[in-house]
């Protein structure tokens, strides 16, 4: 029983149902549309669908492809990640809409016989007998269901009832950002996708929707009243000073309801299991969106998944330490990513203005002089520490 259709859900209950396990996935809305969901489908997921033997059809799907990360810091522009050179068959990013990516694989789990995605069914608490997980109590529109599994995991997001039925307790490591989220139409002659606009430690980062641009505008944390009360004309003039071209439609925004609130979090679970429970993805460590990687660490967390417990899930129920394998599988890269974040928020990307000084920074110019650098976040980026293959059996 998997608890949430996000990209680790899906994934785990693609790879386990691949592999003649029985699994049912439940999502509480009725489809995957989600303005908030990311776009990046990085390097190292495209080996995964390479290895699935997926890449052909999946990259039929509408998408953008970019080869180069580069960035806008303080008016100019810095090549900063070159993924040439990277040892997988896809060497770029695809921007492609998270819900293509999930309605991708909800229709190819489909085609295995022991798949289920049951959509509106939503979790509201975790059954227990003995002190062990068996099963979880879904709100669905013909009312309340228990299901009952071997094992339950939870890949119900950064908000989940699953590790909060469980009592697993939580470690905030802290986000000083928050981040507004908002739609602007799209030009044929705007700049290429970028890595963001830097400035002083602001970010805007524009997400390519072909039609519209999804945007996304840093603050700092808990600013979001404040910037309410100087009204809009001023965020539009924030917003502008980062992306200069976007002042013939700044105006679009003509009201509060068109900006949503995204709360940024960045913690991880001291333990991701307990008897019966196993959680993944945001469950287990919630990631900031910088340098958009928290989509494969959750994909990456749903592989090593089933490498670790599809063959076992097959014949029997595993224990609990068989579950902390994927932790002690999975953490490590987890403590790399969010070491990364907490630091890039706290001295590069902090919402707040830090000078008046236009000149590229230094280290910046690095990977001007320097091109090879550009490989490092490339890997960090577009692999990740310790990238996963498939190794979970076929049926």
């Amino acid at each position: 029983m998997i608890v949430g259709g996000g990209p680790a859900g899906m994934m785990a209950g693609y790879l386990l149902a691949r592999a003649g396990v029985d699994v049912a996935v439940l999502e509480k809305h009725p489809d995957f549309f989600r303005d908030f969901r990311g776009d990046t489908i990085h390097p190292s997921t495209l080996e995964l669908m390479y290895e699935l033997e997926l890449l052909g059809d999946f990259l039929k799907l509408p998408h953008q492809e970019l080869g180069q990360v580069r960035g806008i810091f303080n008016g100019h522009a810095v090549p900063v990640a070159d993924f040439s050179r990277l040892p997988t068959h896809c060497k770029f990013i695809a921007f492609m809409p998270q819900w293509d990516f999930l309605n991708f694989l909800a229709e190819r789990g489909k085609q295995f016989p022991t798949f289920t995605l049951h959509m509106e069914h939503e979790a509201v608490d975790l059954l227990f007998e003995n002190d062990r997980v068996v099963g979880v109590r879904a709100k669905t529109p013909a009312g309340e269901r228990d299901f009952r599994a071997d094992l339950v995991i939870g890949a119900d997001g950064r908000h989940a009832i699953t590790h909060e039925k469980a009592r697993l307790e939580l470690m905030e490591l802290g986000a000083p950002i928050d981040v507004l989220w908002m739609r602007l139409s799209k030009r044929r002659d705007d700049p290429p996708q970028t890595l963001g606009f830097f400035r002083h430690g602001k970010l805007l980062v524009l997400l390519d929707r072909d039609d519209y641009f999804q945007v996304g505008f840093v603050i700092p944390k808990g600013g979001f009243d404040e910037i309410k009360q100087r009204g809009l004309s001023a965020l539009h003039q924030e917003i502008v000073q980062l992306g200069p071209f976007l002042k013939d439609r700044i105006t679009e925004l003509d009201d509060w309801s068109k900006i949503k609130l995204l709360t940024v979090q960045i913690n991880r679970l001291k333990k991701w299991c307990r008897e019966g429970l196993l959680c993944i993805g945001d469950n287990a460590h919630a990631m900031s969106p910088a340098g958009g990687v928290g989509i494969n660490l959750a994909l990456q967390d749903a592989v090593a998944t089933a490498n670790l417990l599809a063959a076992k899930l097959k014949t029997r129920a595993v224990s609990v330490a068989e579950l902390s394998e994927v932790q002690a599988r999975r953490e490590w890269p987890t403590r790399v990513i969010q070491r990364m974040q907490v630091f890039i928020h706290r001295h590069v990307v902090t919402g707040r203005s830090s000078g008046s000084d236009d000149k590229l920074p230094f280290f910046l110019h690095l990977f001007i002089w320097f091109p090879f650098l550009r490989t490092l976040p490339a890997r960090m980026i577009g692999l990740g520490p310790r990238p996963e293959h498939i190794q979970s059996p076929k049926a």
